[in-house]
């Protein structure tokens, strides 16, 4: 009698949030080469590299450890206070929650509504159904990016370096792990001054964009420490445009103006006085109390000169271009009033 051999039975594959054509072009972040989904984790297909990259909860975790300032444990880890935040949160949280909501915000940012719908316009005049990525979402849904949300054409990928009810991926910017060409837009709002190489992240970008994508970026001049010790870098208006020098410019900008940065260093003037946490945060919520009508004024004075010198950031809109931005052509572009 012939012996039928017995057959492993084969560990199904674990759902992923992304949708297949988005997996397919999936790379490994280290060597760039390609990944096989094998149960819950993926695999790089080369040999020499191997290295093997888990999915939580149907989020991948992506990242290239020997460039990234964060680590996969430390990223899964993190992923089980983030589940029962709402369980554990206690009484004195919530109210701080709730007195935190009833203080005006001293912050005020002028385009980007305004920004995210253009970008959304050029997206699906360029593409029938374009595909966005999303560095540094997942969260909550971006500043002013309702626009792209509501346009059912748009596939949005949202990735972090952190769990969120909105991420699908979890990556470092520096090592993104896509094919080349991969998407028509991305769009990375405040995370540049996040990461540690800002340049090799905008490389990145350049590399995961079609011929003629798109990126929207919107990254700090004079703001104070903020995320601690995760914040590293600032840029003026003519700094952040070399920042893209590898890209044709559609528009740019203050993105928040002096009267927001005042604002803020009226903020951390205050708390800079006391050592106790506590009565930090009391003052931090004075000074929100008091500053926060600064704000109003940055939609006269954003766009004036002086406006540009003192913005307490800015915005970028461009188009993937083969020609950079020479230093000789980037100084002609300075706006400011200072001779």
């Amino acid at each position: 009698m012939a012996v039928v051999p017995m057959i492993e039975p084969r560990t199904p594959l674990a759902d992923v949030r992304l949708e297949p054509a988005v997996v397919e072009r999936l790379r490994c972040p280290v060597c760039r080469a390609g990944l096989e989904q094998i149960a819950s984790e993926f695999h790089c297909v080369d040999e020499a590299c191997a290295t093997t990259f888990p999915i939580v909860d149907g989020v991948p975790v992506l990242l290239n450890e020997s460039n990234s300032i964060f680590t996969t444990a430390e990223l899964v880890e993190s992923r089980r206070p983030e589940l029962n935040r709402q369980a554990a949160a206690s009484r004195g949280r919530r109210l701080r929650r709730r007195i935190k909501r009833a203080i005006p915000s001293t912050s005020k940012n002028l385009n980007a509504a305004k920004n995210c719908a253009t970008l959304a316009q050029l997206l699906v005049e360029q593409n029938d159904s374009p595909r966005l990525l999303v560095l540094g979402g997942g969260l909550e849904l971006g500043r002013g990016m309702d626009a792209l949300a509501q346009e059912p054409r748009i596939e949005i990928v949202e990735s972090n370096v952190s769990f969120g009810p909105r991420t699908v991926l979890i990556c470092d910017a520096h090592d993104v792990p896509f094919e080349d060409d991969s998407f028509d837009g991305v769009i990375v709002q405040a995370v540049l001054e996040h990461v540690a190489d800002p340049y090799r992240c905008v490389e990145e970008i350049h590399r995961v964009l079609k011929p003629d994508g798109l990126v929207f970026a919107e990254t700090p001049f004079m703001q104070q420490v903020h995320m601690g010790r995760y914040d590293f870098t600032r840029f003026t208006h003519l700094g952040h445009r070399r920042l893209f020098r590898n890209f044709a410019e559609v528009e740019s900008g203050p993105a928040c103006g002096p009267g927001m940065a005042l604002a803020w260093s009226f903020q951390y003037f205050l708390v800079s006085f006391p050592r106790s946490r506590v009565l930090r945060s009391v003052l931090w919520n004075v000074g929100s109390a008091l500053a926060f009508p600064l704000k109003h004024l940055d939609p006269f004075l954003a766009t004036r000169p002086g406006g540009y010198d003192a913005a307490s950031g800015y915005y970028f809109i461009g188009r993937k271009n083969d020609h950079a931005l020479s230093d000789r052509e980037l100084i002609s572009l300075y706006r400011g009033a200072i001779t």
